[in-house]
């Protein structure tokens, strides 16, 4: 019922945002394989960065709060691709003091970790948006055209704009692509922690409570999404992260997500009910996207002129001012970073719980 009346309350997008109805990144992110197994897939393989997931098992919140963590995570992934200009560029700028308060001293290199580095942010970036089509490959129609492709990942440039990391280090191909996960390569870790979160963040049952009747289906949905995450992960991620699994189950899982994902694009209301499940506040979000309903002005803005409209500074310029304020806390004076950010959170992307 909820979801019905969410749909029908349904408020327009004040604008297109930064993509649009014509964007390689509206067809992909649109389809139910991107904010479910795409989705998890991207949170999965950021762990294998051992700067991030220090910051990560620092808060400890993947575990103490699962449903909130994963809510305001897909809210703002979802805002990035469907969001208006507005909305987006502001979740942006709070993003930025969000991961100020993320520094410290990595466990086991010893060095200093900030979820700002703009490293670190092209890593969430590029995983994240190569999730999303490899769940698309996979699970839905298929590879994309050559233009197209390049085309998404020009897009995924853009989007650039929105984070700590410069645009022009995105990979531009699949080529690129695999010449960035060569290079990054040796740098990831499948540390204690990490192998830890990777386990933990996929798996999806313990995101939804179910009559225990219901419990027997929710197992096997579950089986079948953590198979249907690992099968579309490399051998060398998969043995770093301690997640393999038998061969039989990468096969068995491709014809049967196919299948589900290709059912349940018939209907957007049902993968409307579904989300709804996974991340409440995404919902309206995503709902006048997949329900066809036309913004308030039918604009497309570059997260660059969003900012400059709306009065908010580049986050690569602006996490630098943060960076200092945050170390000058934690490092010189051995202080709590400040939460100022989280709690500034809260109105955009949801309550912490």
């Amino acid at each position: 019922m909820a979801i019905l009346k969410c749909t029908r309350e349904l408020t327009p997008a004040e604008d297109y945002g930064f993509f649009g109805p014509g964007s390689v990144t509206w067809k992909v992110w649109s389809y139910p394989t991107s904010l479910t197994i795409g989705f998890s897939r991207a949170v999965v393989v950021e762990e294998l960065d051992p700067n991030l997931v220090a910051s990560v098992d620092h808060t400890q919140d993947i575990y103490r709060r699962p449903k909130t963590r994963y809510d305001r995570t897909i809210h703002y992934f979802a805002l990035v691709a469907f969001g208006d200009s507005r909305t987006t560029a502001h979740a942006a700028d709070v993003l930025v003091k969000v991961h100020s308060k993320a520094i410290g001293t990595e466990p086991y290199g010893g060095g200093r970790y900030d979820a700002n580095d703009p490293d670190s942010q092209l890593w969430i970036l590029v995983t994240g948006w190569h999730s999303v089509l490899k769940a698309y490959e996979m699970y839905g129609p298929g590879r994309l055209s050559e233009a197209e492709e390049a085309q998404y990942w020009a897009e995924c440039a853009r989007a650039a704009e929105l984070q700590t990391c410069s645009p022009d280090d995105v990979p531009r191909s699949r080529a690129e692509l695999h010449a960035y996960y060569e290079r990054m390569r040796p740098v990831m870790s499948g540390s204690p922690i990490a192998r830890r979160a990777m386990a933990h963040l996929m798996d999806v049952g313990q995101l939804v409570e179910v009559p225990w009747p219901l419990r027997p289906a929710q197992w096997l949905v579950a089986l079948f999404f953590r198979a249907g995450v690992i099968a579309t992960l490399p051998h060398w991620m998969r043995e770093l992260g301690g997640v393999t699994q038998p061969r039989v189950m990468d096969v068995v899982a491709r014809p049967v997500l196919r299948a589900t994902f290709a059912a349940l694009s018939v209907s957007r209301r049902l993968q409307l009910r579904i989300l709804a499940l996974l991340s409440p506040s995404t919902v309206p979000v995503v709902a006048p996207v997949l329900l066809g309903v036309p913004p308030v002005t039918p604009e497309l803005l570059t997260p660059t002129q969003a900012q400059a409209r709306y009065g908010y500074d580049r986050p690569a310029e602006a996490h630098l001012a943060w960076r200092a304020q945050q170390h000058a806390k934690v490092f010189g004076r051995g202080e709590a970073p400040s939460d100022a950010g989280l709690v500034e959170s809260e109105a955009v992307l949801g309550r912490l719980g």
